[in-house]
């Protein structure tokens, strides 16, 4: 086959693997909910916390603040952004303290007659002449006073006003001030607003079309006023998150593509090796992802991005084979000699990775399915589909001036005979666990916000700006159980006079409870207790109205509504569905096992926990620390990804065994690897890091970068010339893998950061001690040549 022939060959693979990932981009699905990478809960508190994470009512909200223009400027600007969000699905609600958030337009018509079911201000009301006869003479005071236009299309169905008793329930004890109809911070230069979505908090890719949006309508209400609109909450955070994770890494991967192309060169001085190396790492890439959409029909971003990174150990193969291509031998033939040792890397690294499926963590099976089906497609591509597109080389890496410099300076480092070899790596083994066991500072990072990249200054400003609104504190809930629904509503109403009293003592400055928004179906029966026959409630409107101004009959639709309230049915949460009470009220309410039934209240200001929990603990309440539940969480799942590893190291060495059957070459390619592992641990735990999930993952990944490199220095024997083939081939290897690896280690980024410095240290710990151990000492004029 002619050389042109190959380079078509090999441009047709690229077209064929672009075509491919056209099609699979069309049905990839990302997700971007973190609770994919949490474990199975196993408590009442767990199951809790991962419910919160995604749909909880607090996890929803996004806090705005309007300031840099003159009060009235950002008050109009505040309405003006309102009415702008409101019509957007994506949007539960919108609130800034206006007039509109007060009317009937909280519910639909169909449901407003509930008011009088629903308003507290009815459980010491009964509508008699005297009620009544008050009632329309306040109505007349206040056709007369600048409110007058807001309250006169009210009066037909609502002369006791009973709407605005409701919003006046409704409204949190810690709300804002009013300044010109819209809240206000305290010092009076910010207009706040409060966005509660529709999807979940930490879904970075639904809440980015969110902040998107919020920011292109204030840019275009606010332009050439000089306003600044800050937006912070949890919806908010992940999209910062997820742009600061995609910055760095594009950053990263332009520097690193650069520089991988860059090593080729060096290495090769050819643009088609380049070309062949990329398209066995690009197959797996793209099978990789066609393997996870297949199986769980999406993807977590944090699977595709992570699976990228751990399926790098595959641009090796094809190094392998181009560093051990030699004048007069077949491409083909190459690849078909190294194909055992590869095999048995990647049968190995495999094995390891298999485990992650009972680690009870679904982001860590779809790593799994991606990582083995992206190695395994790299290995094959390298052995059956790149030894074609190769030309008949021409030099013989070997050969090379400075890979025989190199390892004329390796073989003169002294090394000890096998007795104090063993004895030293013992005692180098024995120092390193004794550094990363009494190292001072926690062992294991247990708290997931250290892994997010938020600023402290945004950190800082959520805590004002949810001070000011009284939102709901995310770190805190309380938590009522009940047998069914009913049952915990009356044990959420049974909490609200604590609660008054926790808000004057000043242990919280707000609450929400579902039973604010829809009480227990018992009190809306006491209250249509209260409401009277038609007859009677006609005779004393009549007579309540008979001195004064209104006109007969004004007031029918009021009577239909008492009737309709007074005969309905108790009304439900499920009642509430299409209205802007249904997030409110439906994020407070967990179904559980056996059709139990959870009540939860949103704390806003809490200032003294332990009261709160005195408080309430002889209603049979519970105060939720989520932080701490969230750490119980992050141990089981650490126990759970520990016992995978333990199991793949087993496997791992068994498999080893399989391939060489020699206890003594079976020492020379494990020892390196578990030595490497923990120096790994030492050294991050002598400088200080607490260990989390993606140092264990990349643990992983460098025991199989370290393992590769064993193998390949063990096959090589006494044979000289192999030697030096194998060296270039690891030198090139390692150093694409620390490049790649120690950009990443100097990201600011915590979770890049914690893959990147792993992965590193175990690459140069796996290279220098693979050298030592698994290469064998031959002089330059021996072995075969």
């Amino acid at each position: 086959m002619s050389s042109r022939a190959r380079l078509g060959l090999a441009l047709l693979w690229l077209a064929l693997l672009v075509l491919a990932g056209l099609l699979v981009a069309r049905h990839l699905q990302l997700s971007g909910d973190l609770r994919a990478f949490m474990p199975e809960p196993d408590t009442a508190e767990q199951r809790l916390l991962i419910d919160e994470l995604g749909d909880g009512p607090g996890s929803r909200l996004l806090l705005l603040a309007i300031s840099g223009a003159d009060q009235d400027v950002v008050a109009d600007q505040s309405r003006a952004l309102r009415d702008a969000l409101a019509a957007d699905a994506r949007i539960d609600l919108v609130a800034n303290g206006g007039e509109a958030e007060a009317g009937l337009e909280a519910i639909p018509e169909h449901l407003r007659p509930y008011r009088y079911l629903l308003s507290p201000a009815m459980d010491g009301r009964t509508f008699d002449e005297g009620t009544l006869r008050d009632a329309l003479a306040d109505r007349l005071q206040d056709l007369g006073s600048p409110a007058g236009h807001l309250i006169e299309p009210l009066l037909p169905a609502d002369p006791t006003l009973e709407v605005v008793a409701l919003a006046e329930a409704w409204e949190p004890a810690g709300a804002p001030q009013r300044i010109d109809g819209v809240w206000f911070d305290r010092d009076g230069s910010d207009a706040l607003l409060l966005v509660r979505t529709r999807d979940a908090g930490f879904d970075p890719s639904a809440q980015a079309g969110v902040v998107a949006a919020i920011q292109e309508a204030f840019d275009e209400i606010s332009a050439g006023s000089g306003s600044t609109l800050v937006m912070t909450g949890p919806g908010v955070f992940s999209v910062e998150i997820g742009g600061r994770t995609a910055r760095e890494a594009a950053r990263i991967g332009v520097i690193g593509t650069v520089g991988l192309v860059l090593l080729y060169w060096l290495a090769y001085r050819s643009g088609r090796l380049l070309l062949a190396g990329v398209l066995p790492l690009a197959s797996a890439g793209l099978a990789g992802v066609a393997a996870v959409t297949a199986m769980y029909g999406g993807m977590h971003g944090i699977t595709l991005a992570f699976g990228f990174t751990l399926i790098g150990v595959a641009q090796d193969y094809p190094v392998h084979v181009f560093s051990h291509l030699r004048p007069g031998e077949a491409p083909g033939h190459t690849a078909r000699v190294l194909w055992r040792t590869l095999l048995t890397g990647v049968v190995s690294t495999c094995i390891a990775y298999l485990t992650f499926f009972f680690s009870g963590v679904d982001g860590l099976r779809q790593l799994a399915v991606f990582t083995i089906t992206g190695l395994l497609t790299a290995a094959l591509a390298t052995r059956f589909l790149l030894p074609p597109l190769l030309d008949p080389p021409v030099r013989d890496p070997a050969d090379s001036g400075w890979v025989r410099t190199l390892s004329r300076w390796i073989d003169a480092i002294p090394r000890p005979g096998p007795a104090a070899g063993t004895a030293l790596m013992a005692v180098l083994a024995l120092a390193a666990a004794a550094v990363a066991a009494l190292a001072p500072g926690p062992f294991w990072e247990n708290d997931l916000s250290r892994l997010t990249p938020v600023p402290d200054a945004a950190l800082a400003e959520d805590g004002r700006l949810r001070s000011e609104l009284g939102a709901p504190d995310v770190r805190y809930l309380l938590a009522v159980e009940g047998a069914d629904l009913e049952q915990a509503l009356q044990a959420s109403e049974q909490l609200l006079p604590v609660l008054e009293e926790l808000v004057a003592s000043g242990a919280i400055s707000s609450y929400e409870t579902p039973a604010r928004y829809v009480p227990s179906a018992a009190t809306q029966r006491a209250r249509q207790a209260r409401l009277p026959e038609p007859a009677a409630l006609r005779a004393a409107l009549e007579a309540a109205a008979a001195d004064s101004p209104f006109r007969a009959g004004v007031f029918a639709p009021f009577l239909a509504d008492v009737e309709a309230a007074r005969t309905a049915r108790p009304l439900r949460p499920q009642d509430l569905a299409g209205t802007p009470l249904e997030a409110a009220v439906s994020g407070m309410l967990v179904e559980g096992e056996g059709g139990r039934v959870t009540a939860l209240a949103t704390l806003g200001g809490l200032e003294d926990a332990e009261a709160v929990a005195a408080a309430i603990a002889p209603s049979g309440a519970r105060l939720l620390d989520l932080k701490e539940t969230s750490e119980s969480l992050v141990q089981a799942w650490r126990g759970q990804v520990l016992a995978a590893l333990a199991v793949a190291a087993l496997l791992l060495a068994a498999t080893v065994w399989l391939a060489l059957r020699a206890p003594r070459r079976v020492a020379r390619v494990l020892v390196p690897m578990a030595l490497t592992l923990v120096l790994t641990l030492a050294i991050l735990r002598a400088a200080g890091v607490e260990l989390n999930l993606f140092h264990l993952v990349s643990l992983v990944l460098g025991a199989g970068l370290g393992l590769d490199y064993a193998l390949f220095f063990e096959r090589t024997g006494n044979d000289r010339r192999e030697q030096l083939r194998t060296l270039h081939a690891i030198v090139v290897c390692g150093s694409m893998t620390a490049l790649v690896f120690g950009l990443l280690a100097l990201s600011p980024i915590p979770v890049l950061r914690a893959i990147g410095a792993t992965v590193t240290i175990g690459v140069a710990g796996n290279f220098i001690l693979a050298l030592l151990v698994a290469r064998r000492q031959v002089p330059a004029t021996g072995g075969a040549v």
